[in-house]
Parts: C-alpha cells; sequence; structure tokens
C-alpha cells in the first residue's frame, strides 16, 4: 500500500513538472543563425498571463558586452543589450494552448521587430522561436538551460 502511495504521489509530482515545462517560462540558449554558435541566454517570464524575454548573458566572447541597440526605434533604443528586453506581449494562444503568440521580438542587430511564435517541443527542451514579417517568417530552435 505504501508503495502504491509512493507512485501515485512521484507520478502526480512529474506530471507537474512536465506540465510546468511545456511553457516558454526559463532560461533559453539562443544559436546565431549564420555561425551556428551560442549567441546569449534569453530569460523568459510570465506575468498575469503575459510573456516577456531579456537578455541575461551574452555568450560569445567576440561580442562587445556594453553593445546598445542603436538601431532599435522604439523605447529601446541606445539601451544596453545585455538585459534589453526583446520579446513583449506574448500571451498563451486561444485555440492551440501549446502555442504562444500575440507579441513581439525584436532582433538588436538591426532594430526590427517582428510578431512573435513561441511553441516549446521535446518536452519542453526546446522552444521553436519564429519571427514574422508580413507573410513571412524564420524559426530559430532555442534550448532550454533551466
Amino acid at each position: 500500500m505504501l508503495l502504491k502511495m509512493t507512485l501515485a504521489t512521484s507520478l502526480i509530482a512529474l506530471s507537474g513538472l512536465a506540465h510546468a515545462q511545456m511553457t516558454p517560462t526559463g532560461l533559453w540558449k539562443t544559436i546565431d543563425d549564420d555561425s551556428k554558435k551560442e549567441k546569449s541566454l534569453v530569460r523568459i517570464t510570465e506575468s498575469n498571463g503575459v510573456f516577456s524575454g531579456r537578455i541575461e548573458k551574452l555568450l560569445d566572447p567576440a561580442t562587445d558586452q556594453k553593445a546598445v541597440c542603436d538601431k532599435c526605434s522604439d523605447d529601446r533604443k541606445d539601451k544596453p543589450i545585455l538585459g534589453l528586453e526583446i520579446l513583449r506581449g506574448i500571451k498563451q494562444g486561444e485555440s492551440d494552448k501549446a502555442v504562444y503568440e500575440g507579441g513581439s521580438i525584436v532582433d538588436p542587430n538591426n532594430g526590427k521587430s517582428y510578431r512573435a511564435r513561441l511553441k516549446p517541443v521535446n518536452g519542453g527542451a526546446q522552444l521553436e522561436m519564429r519571427g514574422y514579417l508580413g507573410p513571412f517568417f524564420r524559426t530559430q530552435v532555442w534550448h532550454r538551460v533551466e
């Protein structure tokens, strides 16, 4: 009887952990599209059902750690890239709860803002981050760090 209770408790705890991992909340490693090198760590947080993400660490040693987003055209203009909020206004999809969308992502390299769509995949170990410009899109796969 004790063994059955322990197993049941463990399964409930694991199912809660698996569910928590299927959200975009957490720390993610980004990979540069061109060089395929690790680029940054982005922390995604949630507040009142709205997700946002900031660059927490720049991983490429050749990157200027004091660089600013001089090409940004909104309130992020001339703000340090380290700590920059690149994801804004993301919400869980209404028709597809596995997708998070409705907000935007900014590329600090060119200052352009794109509609964003996030989708945790592989049990939450990876995150498909898709940026849209009109009907066109580009997808990056980010890797969960924590």
